[in-house]
């Protein structure tokens, strides 16, 4: 039996630069000057910037940072003891600033003391975006619910006026001898016919979804040759699918509406010229709100138009909602609603050139 003091420790095999780099936090630690030392795995990940392309450089130099995180990195440093930040927005240095959303981040700097190398600072970074997004996704679900049900009691208190209104323009036209006092009721009758499909679109499927066992290719290649019939010929329509993607239950009249409706969205944004494509991933461990899902199919519709007008991204989801000239605001709305009929959500990013809209839905129930 081996002696007690030569037992070895179960960790002496390893070195602590594989350990940090085995964290999944982001981590850096940088000198007084602010300068990088040293940065982890998954710092080099977060910041998409290898180690050399860090060591030595100024924070300044890798992103710009909001004001109050600099403030924050030089109150630890001059306090000596531990700050830390929520949600401070990192974007990487040299992006244009429209290339791509910044990097959400919370910050926690701890002073490191050396006798040999002086004071340094150890920076974690946990991405804050997951976090976000969540709480995102469980306020639109949450305003997805009172949305319908607003929609639906409207709906119907306008449904019952509109059969009587078209109603009496039919009794009336029969009294009526003057061909040309006729157009008149025709018009009434019409525009009455008109509202009652708006009416019906707003009350939604009536009971639950009819779900079957159906690939989600079939539904995108259905919405694509309609686009496509649809689409001028300046516009572009392409596919991008992963052969990967499992079979899943859905309603297929209805997850084909949802997306039909975001489709023709893109192609009325493209005002005649552009690029649509239409694309298939999955996403494994994936929360849609608070509920986590083993396995998620992600549907794309990504378009090279002009992006969501800024002023629309909170609301845009909102019934009557529309940017629009000639749009009724209830397309989106009602592909949101389809879509959290089977559990999931349709996300969206937006800026000049490159728009993408994401349906998220479960390939099975969430826990």
């Amino acid at each position: 039996m081996a002696a007690e003091g030569a037992m070895a420790s179960p960790l002496g095999h390893f070195d602590a630069r594989e350990m940090l780099d085995a964290l999944s936090t982001g981590l850096l630690v940088l000198d007084a000057q602010l300068c990088v030392v040293y940065a982890n795995v998954s710092a080099q990940d977060l910041l998409g910037l290898s180690l050399r392309q860090t060591r030595g450089h100024p924070v300044s130099e890798l992103f710009v940072a909001p004001q109050s995180m600099v403030e924050l990195l030089r109150r630890a440093l001059d306090s000596g003891e531990t700050c830390a930040g929520h949600e401070f927005a990192l974007t990487l240095a040299g992006t244009l600033p429209d290339a791509a959303a910044p990097i959400v981040a919370d910050i926690t700097a701890t002073p490191l003391v050396g006798q040999v190398t002086g004071m340094h600072l150890l920076l974690e970074l946990v991405d804050a975006r997951t976090r976000q997004r969540i709480t995102r996704e469980t306020e639109l679900l949450s305003r997805v619910d009172g949305s319908r049900l607003m929609v639906r009691q409207l709906a119907h208190e306008i449904r019952n006026p509109l059969g009587g209104l078209r109603g009496a323009a039919q009794l009336l036209e029969r009294e009526l001898h003057d061909v040309g006092l006729k157009e008149y009721t025709a018009v009434i009758i019409n525009e009455a016919d008109r509202l009652r499909t708006l009416v019906d679109t707003m009350l939604g499927p009536a009971g639950p979804p009819r779900k079957q066992t159906l690939s989600v290719h079939e539904l995108c290649e259905y919405v694509y040759q309609l686009l496509r019939s649809e689409a001028p010929p300046e516009v572009l329509i392409e596919r991008d699918y992963d052969p990967s993607v499992p079979d899943g239950r859905f309603d297929r009249n209805e997850i084909i509406q949802a997306l039909l409706n975001i489709g023709r969205n893109s192609l009325q944004a493209l005002a005649g010229r552009g690029r649509v494509v239409l694309r298939t991933r999955t996403l494994s461990n994936h929360n849609i709100g608070t509920a986590r899902h083993r396995l998620v199919v992600c549907v794309q519709i990504e378009d090279d138009g002009p992006g969501v007008p800024a002023d629309l991204h909170k609301t845009l989801f909102f019934p009557l909602v529309t940017g629009k000239a000639e749009g009724t605001g209830l397309g989106l709305s009602v592909a949101q609603d389809m879509v959290a009929r089977h559990g999931g959500i349709i996300e969206f990013e937006s800026r000049p050139v490159h728009t993408v809209f994401s349906i998220l839905l479960p390939l099975e129930d969430g826990a």
